[in-house]
């Protein structure tokens, strides 16, 4: 097998476990509880699997100025989708849309602390 056969079945395999990432996070979004698990579920697979298919993109075209904008893509989307996240996540704090009931630690309310455990003794 060459060295072209190879990088054809990495290509094919990151491919695919991209798209399963992908769909791991459709689904999570779908069966989470509330909208703070719903955004984790979201963006960390999806960001994952985003990397996973632009390297088994790259892998099958070889060429070096398609590498270079993949490259780009995947740097704008680890970049964009954190920062639309946690801005969603404020929106959506401030709204009153988030359960507080399923919250460990609270830090964006105004409210004072009941003694939460804050990490290790």
């Amino acid at each position: 097998m060459t060295w072209t056969g190879v990088a054809d079945v990495v290509a094919a395999a990151c491919i695919l476990l991209g798209a399963l990432l992908a769909l791991i996070a459709a689904i999570g979004v779908v069966r989470m509880p509330d909208l703070l698990s719903r955004m984790h579920a979201a963006t960390k697979p999806q960001v994952l699997g985003t990397v996973l298919v632009m390297a088994g993109v790259g892998l099958r075209l070889r060429d070096l100025s398609v590498v270079g904008v993949l490259v780009l893509i995947v740097l704008l989307q680890m970049a964009t989708s954190i920062v639309a996240s946690h801005m969603v996540g404020r929106a959506s704090f401030r709204a009153g849309q988030v359960r507080h009931d399923l919250l460990v630690i609270d830090e964006l309310s105004s409210e004072p602390a009941q003694d939460e455990p804050r990490g290790a003794p």
